[in-house]
């Protein structure tokens, strides 16, 4: 079995890109962040005729998640309890579609679209900590009523957890760039401490191993990325994994992504 996350950056934009990935991936759950669509605007046929049932939540043409499943979607969560709010200024906060979460063939899966931080100083870095805390406390809360759950966090988290994650960590800390703050990675580093595991660096170490590579500067050609897509899975389903790619292919060619897909391999 195959599950994978994937920023796609506009899911209708990527529609033949991301259906072609399907087929050719052969993956049996697909996590998907930043559709960038209204549910009645998502391309629910593209799944549909390659078997694949999906549930979506997307409110504008910002963010947006989704899961793609063809070994069963039950009892979808659009947000996790608790999740916090976002309003410019403090105003009016509403819940972003960040998350979502379906039972696949047995395991509680979640597509995650972490807040970026923007700044330092900015309004969007307490709460994208605020964001990930009550994650955490929510995932701790789900392996202690069950540690044999099998549950996978997966998708864009916007952090690099380690120097090794970012092509230049000095020229980040000296522009004072988000991602590699003490605090974003300590919120990273909580959900370790908690119990779940990256899944993907065992099989793909640093450095220079990353999944997202921004669109500008030739960051793709000259090797400038980061990693910051990641499936952090409970104890239960990290002995299942076998094996994981990070498809750097699928970053080349006309009308990609700026992420990777990250495709992990389960017994």
């Amino acid at each position: 079995m195959k599950i994978a996350t994937w920023n796609v950056n506009s899911i209708r934009a990527r529609a033949d890109r991301v259906e072609a990935w399907l087929q050719r991936s052969d993956v049996d759950v697909l996590a998907i962040q930043e559709t960038k669509t209204k549910d009645e605007n998502f391309p629910w046929d593209l799944f549909e005729k390659n078997d694949y049932e999906v549930a979506h939540f997307g409110l504008n043409q910002w963010n947006g998640v989704a899961i793609a499943s063809r070994v069963g979607l039950e009892d979808v969560e659009r947000t996790f309890a608790g999740q916090p709010a976002f309003g410019k200024n403090g105003l009016n906060p509403v819940p972003e579609a960040r998350a979502i979460g379906a039972t696949c063939g047995g395991m509680r899966i979640w597509s995650l679209y972490v807040p970026n931080g923007r700044a330092l100083d900015d309004e969007h870095m307490p709460y994208k900590l605020k964001w990930l805390d009550t994650l955490k406390d929510q995932a701790s809360s789900w392996l202690a009523g069950d540690p044999q759950a099998q549950i996978a966090l997966m998708g864009d988290w916007n952090i690099a957890p380690q120097d090794e994650d970012v092509w230049d960590i000095d020229y980040f800390i000296r522009e004072r760039l988000t991602h590699v703050s003490e605090p974003e990675r300590a919120a990273f580093r909580a959900f370790e401490a908690a119990g779940f595991a990256d899944v993907v660096r065992p099989h793909h170490p640093g450095p220079g191993v990353y999944t997202y590579w921004d669109y500008t500067q030739l960051r793709f050609p000259k090797r400038e990325g980061m990693r910051i897509d990641f499936v952090l899975a409970s104890p239960a389903l990290a002995a299942r994994v076998t094996g994981a790619v990070i498809d750097r292919e699928e970053r080349k060619g006309k009308g990609a992504s700026d992420h990777a897909p990250v495709i992990v391999e389960l017994d």
